[in-house]
């Protein structure tokens, strides 16, 4: 069992900053990519940033220079550090995780795509 439990999220004043973080546990041998998705009431869940373990990043465009993403591998735990926050970041953030649960499943590069639960982030205007 892998779990991802997100924390941080919360009511901001559009302009304003929050920082979520991602500590994933359980059967961990590695973790290759982790990321967050977002998704907005009536809305598709869409890519917001994504890191490599050698990260490396990859952020959407309507994020790009206002959000951050990072990680602590030793922790096995991934933040997204969110400035200059507009109403249309209001969301459900979820984190997402690659997976490796042991030695055999990183050598045979077959990963578990785990997902949070989501955090709730509100900005308002």
């Amino acid at each position: 069992q892998v779990q991802l439990v997100e924390s941080g999220g919360g009511l901001v004043q559009t302009g304003g900053s929050l920082r979520l973080s991602c500590a994933a546990s359980g059967s961990i041998f590695s973790i290759n990519a982790m990321g967050w998705y977002r998704q907005a009431p009536g809305k598709q869940r869409e890519l917001v940033a994504t890191i490599t373990r050698a990260a490396s990043t990859n952020y959407a465009d309507s994020v790009k220079g206002r959000f951050t993403i990072s990680r602590d591998n030793a922790k096995n735990t991934v933040y997204l550090q969110m400035d200059s926050l507009k109403p249309e970041d209001a969301a459900v953030y979820y984190c997402s995780a690659e997976v490796f649960r042991s030695r055999a499943h990183y050598y045979a590069n077959n990963n578990l795509h785990a997902w949070g639960q989501g955090t709730l982030v509100t900005v308002s205007s």
